[in-house]
């Protein structure tokens, strides 16, 4: 694998999430508003967009069959309805520090389950970069108090963003990245769309500002439709243990963001954080380099002969 192709290959998934990065600071406004009811909304617009533009691209969007409707409606219970639900109970219980830390932990999942899930050992040079990048979006996130039931949000976070990556995996080949997003994200918006009808009421529609309703629809379009594609794309490329340390560019990003919101410059913490994140993924990201062919016992006969010399 050359630079070129590399870079194409990753690009993507920075990209993906750096918005999933982003997504932290306007979230913010969506704390009082009914949560399936605007997440319903949020991923039926999402599904409708990626339909849209998959027909307008040209790109197939296959009907899944037999154990694929499992592996896509998985994607949808954990990576979407029962992350949100473990973050937003995760944060009455919790600082949001500890369950950004307990989700940045996902690249150590990712670099061991994701390899078994493709028929292959894990990788060496993940396994020693996940934990580097790891400890450095603790330190950009720092460190919270929390209790009990915090620490069950928070590991709950951390098991769904490691399902919403590994359970894709199975059907990523057949479905591409686009047809995953389209089945994954119809799914959690009829998912949480029966969630608001159970557990919220019609009239708390009018309690939805303008304002959160545009989050909403930022949500959709950019966090949802837009990151899942290019994520996928780069888990499609790289596999679920490489691309799995691209999660730390997340709380990285939301830093950024939170100093373009007007919070000030970060803490020295911060800053060691980014350089402790970018050297991870210097490291587990980084080309294999490819040894040469090992030549066959008549050749290295040969050689040990000499030039011009017989056997």
């Amino acid at each position: 694998m050359n630079k070129n192709s590399t870079f194409r290959d990753l690009a993507p998934g920075v990209t993906g999430m750096a918005l999933v990065g982003s997504s932290v600071t306007v979230s913010h406004s969506l704390v009082d508003a009914p949560l399936f009811t605007v997440q319903a909304a949020r991923y039926a617009g999402a599904a409708l967009l990626l339909l849209a533009l998959a027909r307008a691209t040209g790109v197939p969007v296959r009907r899944p069959r037999g154990r694929e409707w499992l592996w896509l409606a998985g994607i949808a219970v954990t990576g979407l309805v029962l992350f949100n639900v473990a973050v937003v109970r995760g944060v009455a219980h919790a600082e949001p520090a500890v369950i950004a830390v307990a989700v940045a932990s996902v690249p150590i999942l990712l670099g061991l389950l994701g390899p078994f899930l493709e028929g292959r050992r894990p990788s060496r040079q993940v396994l020693l970069a996940a934990p580097v990048v790891v400890a450095g979006a603790v330190l950009v996130e720092g460190t919270g108090r929390t209790d009990a039931a915090g620490v069950a949000w928070a590991a709950l976070a951390l098991g769904c963003e490691a399902g919403f990556t590994l359970l894709a995996v199975p059907v990523l080949r057949r479905h591409g990245p686009w047809g995953v997003s389209v089945h994954a994200v119809w799914m959690g918006a009829v998912m949480f769309a029966g969630l608001a009808v159970a557990f919220e009421h019609p009239a708390d529609l009018g309690s939805v500002s303008g304002t959160q309703w545009a989050v909403s629809g930022y949500l959709a379009v950019m966090v949802t439709a837009v990151a899942f594609v290019l994520w996928y794309r780069t888990v499609a490329a790289v596999g679920p243990g490489r691309a799995g340390l691209l999660t730390g560019i997340a709380p990285v990003a939301a830093a950024g963001a939170g100093v373009c919101a007007g919070g000030g410059v970060p803490d020295p913490a911060v800053w060691l954080g980014l350089g402790v994140v970018i050297a991870g993924l210097t490291v587990g990201l980084r080309p294999a380099r490819t040894m040469p062919p090992r030549p066959s016992a008549p050749l290295r006969h040969a050689a040990r002969q000499g030039p011009g010399r017989t056997a």
